[in-house]
This record gives C-alpha cells, structure tokens and sequence, in this order.
C-alpha cells in the first residue's frame, strides 16, 4: 500500500482497486490543469499498459463535444485523440455536414487504449472497454463536460452511448435525433451516431459513410 509521510496511508492509496478516477480529478483549473492531472491517473488497471493517458483535445469554447469509446494504437502512441484512420474519417464527415473540426471539442469515454497482442510483431488489436473501466473513468468526463459546456454533445459509438446515458443505450435506435437528457448534473442535448471506426469496418462503406453524414447533418442543424 501506498504511504503518505509519517507512514499513514496514501490518500490515493487503493484507488485502483476501487476503480474510480475522482481523486485524481482536481476541483478546480481549466482543461490544462485537467490534462496535466490525467497524465498520472491511476484510477482503473488500464494505465499499466498503455504509453500515456489520451485526454481530450480542442477548445474550451467549442460548441459541440464529440465523445468516442477509448483512444486506439495510433492516438495511444501521440498522446492525442483522433488522430488514426477513424479520426481522419470523422474529420472529413463533420466537414461534410458542415462542421469545422477546428471548432469541435473531441475526447473519449475512456482515456487509456485496451488492448491484446496478436502475431504477427505483436500487433495490438483494440479491446472494449468494460463497462466498470468506463465509469471509472467518468468523472474525468463529467469534468470536460463541466469546462467546456457545450451546446451538444455528438455520442459516437455504443460504448460512449452507456457511458453518458446508461447501459440500456443501443445506438441503432436513437442515432440522428436530438435528446435532451441530464448527464452529470447538467441539461445536455446529445444527437447519437455510430462510431467512425465501424463505417472503416462496414460492408457497404460508402453507404455507412452516407449515414453517419446524415446524422452529423442534424447535429450542425441543432447547432444553428
């Protein structure tokens, strides 16, 4: 176990164990001060093998937040999110329905990449988060959401969908229209999508692709 000074027990002793990030989370400071933090969290066993902490990237001002499932091989190795095949995707999709990337808010439900190696050269190959790695890492969520407050938040994915609005979401059935929910604390307006990376998986790429045009249409529509 951890000891603080005098050899009492850490504050932040067991937290691992406990699977939540709040005591890394700091009460105040901007979304610098957050990243900084997030770099030394420690609040779920997935940090252990990562490189780094992937935290969200773009302005505090952005108007619309996109939250994704977990940082993949490449956004693992920059530190950065979105930056893969299914980042450069999902650029070119916003600028398609009419949002400028540069303006958008961008992060992940969960801030680690999971993984398992598979030959050839040890190749890793993205692992789903559970659904207890995801709520520990809420609260680093809820604290992006609560500096930047945006005008909408885009769901991409199945996995950010349970994240924000619990484990009954299924993003077939709500994805291209407006909700209005309360996620940690606060009135949201949320438009859910699928996740870039299942256009990149799909059959039929070029009509998936159309698909999730379509429903970042009517998020850029909710924007005004």
């Amino acid at each position: 176990m951890r000891t603080a000074p005098g050899g009492y027990p850490h504050p932040m002793a067991g937290t691992e164990d406990a699977y939540t990030a709040e005591p890394f989370v700091p009460r105040r400071g901007g979304l610098p001060a957050l990243r900084e933090a997030a770099a030394d969290c420690r609040g779920c066993p997935l940090h252990r093998a990562a490189t780094q902490t992937v935290f969200g990237a773009g302005k505090a001002s952005a108007r619309v937040m996109l939250v994704g499932e977990q940082p993949g091989d490449q956004e693992d190795r920059q530190g950065k999110p979105f930056v893969g095949p299914a980042g450069k995707l999902l650029d070119r999709a916003l600028t398609d329905a009419g949002i400028d990337p540069a303006d958008a808010y961008v992060t992940n439900a969960v801030k680690h990449f999971k993984f398992t190696r598979a030959e050839p050269r040890e190749r890793r190959i993205h692992k789903a988060p559970t659904l207890r790695e995801t709520t520990a890492c809420g609260p680093w969520l809820a604290a992006e959401l609560d500096r930047v407050a945006p005008e909408l938040i885009v769901v991409l994915g199945a996995t950010a969908g349970k994240a924000l609005l619990g484990s009954s979401f299924r993003v077939t059935r709500v994805r291209g229209t407006v909700l209005e929910e309360e996620i940690h604390g606060r009135p949201e307006r949320l438009v859910p999508t699928v996740h870039p990376s299942a256009v990149l998986r799909a059959d039929d790429r070029e009509g998936a692709y159309r698909g999730l045009v379509s429903d970042l249409e009517i998020a850029a529509r909710a924007l005004g």
